[in-house]
């Protein structure tokens, strides 16, 4: 099954439900780690596109005091353009200690991802292998879990915004920026953070196949995209209720952020 009957963000494509063949396929239980990015890149000499370019984009709020002036992205202010930031410094130079083995891979572009799984033999995800698999044999529901909403109350199954966004974070689902890639409560095959924590490039182009003129304003200059799954630990009901199975958005295969990962599929 891929999309929904409970489209919450039609103009995005996330309707209708609709069934597609695939084959059999193994999928990694965690998106891809910095140890094992760091083994592909010791292996390969890879250099990321953030490194080759010299910059990345960096929460703001992850910045520390005396960081120097950055360059702010007007439609989204919280991003900031940061020369140093790349997987290894997730937040710029200085930032070496906010690296952690088990947390998952960030700053890595589409080109990084489609890297990577040459080399360890996979692929990235079609978008009906990441629903499918995201949906634990649960069919036209919402969440890895089920269809009961997080909250900013008592239940945090995944790792997303708390509070106000996004100036206030509380936190209290245990982590602000990234979790480990192996936490929180797997869904019904085993996969951990399928929703929240980092956002999971696809193979395929962003493309909405709608005639509505407004879903064509919306994503006009959209060519070239490619599809992520999932959202991230920046995402809120609020604001981007996009970490849900059928939520759906694309980026630039060349964009890195702090909130960009990925996992690798097999035939």
């Amino acid at each position: 099954m891929v999309g929904t009957r409970q489209a919450v963000l039609p103009l995005d494509g996330e309707a209708p439900a609709r069934r597609k063949r695939i084959g059999p396929f193994r999928i990694d239980a965690t998106a891809v780690t910095n140890a094992r990015f760091r083994e592909f890149v010791h292996e390969t000499g890879y250099v990321t596109d953030a490194e080759r370019i010299g910059d990345s984009f960096v929460f703001e709020r992850f910045l520390p005091a005396n960081a120097p002036p950055s360059r702010a992205v007007a439609e989204a202010p919280w991003w900031r353009v940061i020369d140093g930031a790349d997987w290894r410094r997730i937040h710029g130079p200085g930032s070496d200690e906010a690296w952690e083995p088990e947390h998952p891979v960030v700053h890595v572009t589409w080109n990084d991802a489609s890297a990577f799984a040459d080399w360890c033999g996979g692929r990235l995800p079609s978008e009906a292998e990441w629903e499918h698999a995201a949906r634990g044999g649960l069919g036209d529901v919402r969440y890895p879990w089920g269809n009961d909403e997080p909250n900013d109350v008592d239940f945090f199954p995944c790792n997303i915004w708390q509070g106000r966004f996004w100036d206030v974070d509380l936190g209290l689902d245990g982590y602000v920026g990234t979790a480990p890639a192996r936490s929180f409560e797997p869904n019904g095959y085993g996969l951990f953070n399928m929703v929240g924590n980092v956002w999971e490039w696809t193979a395929q182009p962003f493309r909405v196949r709608s005639l509505k003129r407004t879903a064509t304003r919306v994503h006009s200059g959209k060519r070239g995209y490619r599809l992520v799954k999932g959202g991230s630990f920046l995402c809120h009901a609020s604001y981007c209720h996009r970490y849900r199975i059928a939520a759906r958005t694309g980026s630039t295969p060349d964009s890195s952020t702090s909130h960009q990962g990925f996992r690798v599929v097999y035939d």
